[in-house]
C-alpha cells in the first residue's frame, strides 16, 4: 500500500436533482470533464486521494449517488437503470454535455449501464472492480436482500476490522483520518432502509440479478469508447475473473490488475492509479 498525503476535503456542494438534494464535489477547471462514481452505501469521501490529482488536468466532479452518503434518500428502486437516469439527471442540471466515468463496484456498473443507454455522452469509461459483469459477489452483499438481516444491522465502530478485511487488501494501513472521515457518513442514522432497497433491487441469495447484469454483458461489444479496467488482484467483494470478462467484451480496453490489493485500488494505491488514469485520458 502506498504513503497517502496529506489532503483536504474540498467544500460539500448541493444541488437539486430531480427534486433530490445532492451532495457533490468538484476540482478543476481546464481540460476534460470526469465524474467519479463511488460504490454501493459509499459517498465521495472514497474519492478523497485522487480528486485533487485528477483535477490538475480535469474538471472532476464527484457526487454522492442517490440514496448515499448526505444525498437524500427517496423511496425509489435502486436499480442501476434507475441509478443511471439520475446520472443523467445530473450531469443536465450541472450542464455536462459529456463526460468521462470512473466508476468503482456498483458506480462501475451505472458507468456501464449509463454507456448503453447513452453511448453519445461518454468519453471514455474506467471501470474499476466494477459490478455488471457476471453475477458473482461477496456473501455479504447477498445477505442484504434479507430484511431480517438488515434490520439486525447497527452501524458501530465494531464493525470497521471487520469492513477493512473484506474491502482491502491491507485495510489497518489505511489513514486514520480517512476512517474518521468516513465514520459518520457510514453511521447515519436510518439507512438499512435504502440498505434493502439497494440489496433487493439489484442481487439476490445468488448475486446478481440476471437482469441487472445480463444486458450489460450483451452490450459489451457495441460499448467502443476506449476503456481501462483496473482491478484489484485479492478482491474480495467482486472476483478479478469479471476483469478478464470486461477485457474479452470491449472492444477497445486496457487492463490492468493491482497486485496485494483488495476492492479499492484507487484508495489502496492512489499514486500508482492516479497516474495510470491520467495517463489513459492523455492518450
Amino acid at each position: 500500500m502506498q504513503t497517502h498525503p496529506s489532503v483536504t476535503s474540498p467544500p460539500d456542494l448541493y444541488i437539486s436533482v430531480n427534486e433530490i438534494d445532492t451532495r457533490y464535489w468538484q476540482m478543476g477547471d481546464s481540460g476534460s470533464t470526469i465524474i467519479l462514481l463511488h460504490g454501493g452505501n459509499g459517498s465521495i469521501e472514497f474519492w478523497l486521494y485522487n480528486i485533487a490529482a485528477l483535477a490538475r488536468h480535469h474538471r472532476v466532479y464527484a457526487f454522492d449517488m442517490v440514496g448515499s452518503g448526505k444525498s437524500n434518500c427517496p423511496d425509489v428502486s435502486y436499480s442501476l437503470a434507475n441509478q443511471a437516469e439520475f446520472l443523467h439527471s445530473f450531469m443536465t442540471a450541472l450542464n455536462i454535455d459529456t463526460a468521462t466515468l470512473i466508476g468503482n463496484s456498483m458506480g462501475g456498473g451505472v458507468a456501464l449501464e449509463f454507456t448503453r443507454l447513452y453511448p453519445d455522452r461518454i468519453d471514455k469509461l474506467v471501470l474499476v472492480d466494477s459490478m455488471g459483469l457476471g453475477r458473482e459477489i461477496s456473501l455479504g452483499i447477498r445477505l442484504i436482500t434479507l430484511p431480517i438481516i438488515v434490520n439486525l444491522l447497527r452501524p458501530g465502530r465494531w464493525m470497521i476490522p471487520a469492513m477493512l478485511k473484506s474491502n482491502f487488501y491491507q485495510g489497518k494501513q489505511l489513514p486514520p483520518e480517512w476512517l474518521e472521515l468516513r465514520y459518520p457518513i457510514f453511521a447515519i442514522p436510518g439507512r438499512n432502509r435504502v440498505i434493502l432497497r439497494l440489496g433487493q433491487s439489484n442481487f439476490n441469495l445468488a448475486g446478481v440479478r440476471p437482469q441487472v447484469y445480463q444486458p450489460i454483458v450483451n452490450s459489451l461489444a457495441k460499448i467502443t469508447q476506449k476503456t481501462l479496467i483496473i482491478w484489484g488482484e485479492f478482491d474480495r467483494i467482486i472476483p478479478v475473473k469479471h476483469a478478464y470478462i470486461a477485457a474479452t467484451g470491449l472492444p477497445n480496453n486496457q487492463l490492468c490488475i493491482f497486485p496485494n490489493c483488495g476492492h479499492h485500488p484507487y484508495l489502496e494505491y492512489p499514486a500508482k492509479f492516479d497516474r495510470l488514469v491520467l495517463e489513459f485520458l492523455a492518450k
